[in-house]
């Protein structure tokens, strides 16, 4: 199964849990990336609801949305940025992205190979991408009610080293949604309240969603190594040996000939 641009769009934007679930990782990613000015942000899968807080910081903010989940007009008061895209074939140049966020897409993704290579592939170098999954140890995934009670859920192990497999550096981790998943008037009113509690006590055993933040890392060989490496590859002398010389005799021979 795969998410649904309506019912995540109605989830988000029409239901009070879902603008709690939005409120919440939004402070979560703000926590991550105070700073974004300048950047080009992204989003890839349902990633409209958390790109809003960057949209008047960076320099521009692209929003793609998979073919398979469909695409809406967003934001909703402005002109359109979202497109419909392949998951394995983004029209972006390479290294054109500075922060992306992928959302709503790796718990239903058949082809993550294919994802995490255009992430690698798009991301400018020291660019940094934030990948939200459900939580596999908290209630939301329990939850059908929500978006994140749909396909795979993960840990932070898998995460990491899934992106890890496509030379994308795990840098931080962080958790959300610490509330129930109730649509019940106590638990929305009291939301905030439990979300700040929940990360005082660092209880993300029992978030509903799981954020790792990676970076495209660009490695270079020192220079000074690079020297190294050809003055060891010198090739050595070696003068003929008059018979019956010792080796001594050679080496004052060598030296004598060097001066």
């Amino acid at each position: 199964m795969h998410h649904d641009v309506t019912s995540l769009s109605g989830f988000y934007y029409a239901s009070a849990l879902g603008r709690s679930a939005q409120r919440s990782l939004q402070q979560a990613l703000r926590g991550i990336w105070p700073e974004t000015r300048g950047m080009t942000v992204a989003g890839y899968g349902f990633a409209a609801p958390f790109l809003r807080p960057f949209m008047g910081e960076a320099k521009r903010t692209l929003c793609l949305m998979p073919a398979r989940q469909g695409v809406m007009h967003w934001p909703h008061d402005a002109p359109n940025i979202a497109a419909l895209v392949d998951s394995g074939r983004w029209p972006i140049a390479n290294g054109f992205v500075d922060r992306l966020i992928v959302a709503h897409a790796v718990e239903t993704e058949g082809h993550l190979d294919d994802l995490f290579e255009e992430v690698g592939r798009v991301l400018a170098p020291e660019g940094r991408v934030i990948v939200i999954a459900p939580n596999r140890s908290g209630i939301w995934a329990r939850a059908d009610s929500t978006p994140f009670g749909l396909g795979r859920t993960f840990s932070y192990g898998q995460l990491e080293r899934m992106m890890a497999s496509h030379d994308l550096t795990p840098v931080s981790r962080a958790a959300a949604l610490y509330a129930p998943p109730s649509e019940r008037r106590f638990w929305l009113r009291s939301a905030r309240a439990v979300e700040r509690f929940g990360l005082r006590l660092d209880a993300q055993r029992v978030a509903g969603a799981l954020l790792v933040e990676a970076t495209k890392r660009v490695y270079a060989m020192p220079r000074g190594k690079r020297e190294g490496v050809r003055q060891m590859l010198q090739p050595i002398r070696v003068l003929p040996r008059p018979v019956g010389a010792t080796c001594e005799g050679d080496i004052a021979a060598q030296e004598k000939g060097d001066d």
